[in-house]
């Protein structure tokens, strides 16, 4: 059921009210990168929900009487299990309570999104979903990387670099295809892994590849080189999560196309 709606400019909008909540992705990491309903929700919630990568520039559009709670999610660092999270968003609804779940990037592409909300939906929680650039699409632009290209490639796949499990079991024969982007989020600890595993079903050596650490901050760093080179690449530049790996050769293309990290912004 849908309430609470009014026009502003000509568009339908739903209302924050009490006991409700949003599920509003960040952004990849720079803060005006935020959507404009986003900002509006943050500024209007009673309690803020929030991951390790959403920056203090767009917790601070929070009202100042909004209550903050820190739910980030590290390597081998959880703050909240994933369980005790989903029943903290119910409980601060149950309290009447307009509650933000700030996720970076987007909350449906690697973000848990839809666990969190199926809890709510489960429980009769008004929830709403409000995305945000994932990490893919703004830190390859960032980067001088696009995702797709007429020469190049006419596929875009994304992936995440582990499984709930840890491990790193992925299509490994789908990935490795020529004309295609494959984007792998999380992946900095098992990118000799990655690499190799792309070598052995039947890509080339040579085959250009990426990776950006903290992608569209003033820290992007950006490393380039190939399958083979990679992983020696990233060790040397002493490179630290949080990362996204690119591979194709649309890669080929930073060299013209980097801006950000040249000034360019």
């Amino acid at each position: 059921m849908v309430v609470g709606v009014a026009g502003v400019a000509g568009k339908a909008v739903v209302d924050f009210l009490p006991g409700k909540v949003c599920l509003i992705g960040a952004g990849p990491g720079d803060p005006e990168l935020l959507t404009l309903r986003a900002a509006r929700l943050i500024r209007e919630a009673d309690v803020i929900v929030f991951d390790h990568l959403v920056s203090e520039a767009i917790l601070d559009l929070s009202p100042p009487s909004a209550a903050r709670i820190y739910a980030g999610k590290e390597r081998g660092a959880h703050t909240l299990p994933q369980e005790e999270l989903n029943l903290l968003l119910v409980h601060l609804a149950q309290q009447n309570k307009r509650v933000v779940r700030l996720k970076g990037g987007d909350p449906y592409t690697f973000g848990r999104g839809g666990e969190e909300v199926e809890i709510l939906f489960e429980h009769g929680i008004p929830f709403e979903v409000i995305p945000g650039i994932t990490a893919a699409a703004g830190v390859a632009a960032y980067a001088g990387i696009p995702l797709t290209h007429r020469d190049y490639a006419q596929a875009c796949v994304f992936v995440t670099g582990h499984l709930k499990d840890g491990s790193m079991n992925l299509d490994w024969p789908g990935l490795a295809r020529p004309r295609q982007t494959v984007v792998i989020y999380m992946g900095l600890h098992g990118l000799p892994v990655l690499c190799q595993k792309m070598i052995e079903h039947g890509l080339p050596s040579d085959w250009p590849a990426a990776i950006v650490q903290q992608g569209t901050t003033p820290h992007q760093r950006t490393v380039t080189g190939t399958l083979a080179t990679l992983p020696e690449l990233a060790h040397s530049a002493r490179l630290k999560a949080p990362t996204l790996i690119i591979v194709g050769e649309v890669v080929k293309l930073r060299d013209k196309l980097a801006w950000f990290e040249s000034g360019g912004h």
